[in-house]
């Protein structure tokens, strides 16, 4: 047997209906507005080559170039409202996902490199962590590290700039490039601890 249905449940129906039915709210208009302006103003921070691998439309892609080049405050409000409107336009989904893949790998990217900035400063400060890098990468010239450490060391002490420094970190950055990552390093090395 069916249950009975109440006058209740006939209205709450009826209501979903009627929502249906209705045009989009004002407010749910203007916020989706502002994220496309929003959208358009990450947009044009952007360098002209990503902004050319994003495959936008032309009149779009123009507009997001002539960005870069106002300067007046009412101009870049008015130019970046331009921008929303355009934006309606376009299917801003593989865009946004375009952008959030770039900010993941910069975030990657700046993972690393502090990472390798963490073992510069090790192998400076601390005489154990030549031996442990030593360990991780075995066909690392120990001979050109060593120098290098004693020359940023003497570089400290008299402040000087500090070139050789930064020779350590290329040479982390050439040595983990072909390698192991810096990150597998260093929580192989927490795990010891």
């Amino acid at each position: 047997m069916k249950p009975k249905k109440t006058t209740k449940d006939t209205e709450l129906s009826n209501d979903a209906n009627l929502n249906a039915d209705l045009p989009t709210s004002k407010t749910k208009l203007k916020a989706e507005a502002d994220a496309q302006q929003a959208l358009g103003v990450k947009l044009s921070a952007l360098s002209k080559d990503k902004l050319n691998k994003l495959n936008l439309p032309e009149e779009l892609l123009t507009a997001v170039l002539d960005t870069k080049k106002i300067t007046a405050n009412g101009a870049i409000r008015r130019h970046r409202q331009y921008l929303g409107r355009l934006m309606r336009d376009v299917d801003t989904a593989p865009i946004i996902e375009q952008l959030s893949r770039w900010e993941g790998k910069n975030t990657a990217e700046n993972a690393y490199f502090h990472g390798l900035e963490r073992w510069r400063d090790r192998l400076i400060s601390e005489p154990n962590a030549l031996s442990e890098f030593m360990a991780l990468h075995p066909s690392t010239d120990s001979q050109q590290l060593r120098a290098l450490i004693r020359n940023a060391q003497k570089e400290h002490l008299a402040n000087k700039p500090p070139k050789s420094s930064r020779e350590i970190f290329k040479l982390l950055r050439e040595i983990t490039s072909s390698g192991t990552s810096v990150d597998s390093a260093e929580s192989d090395e927490s795990e010891a601890e």
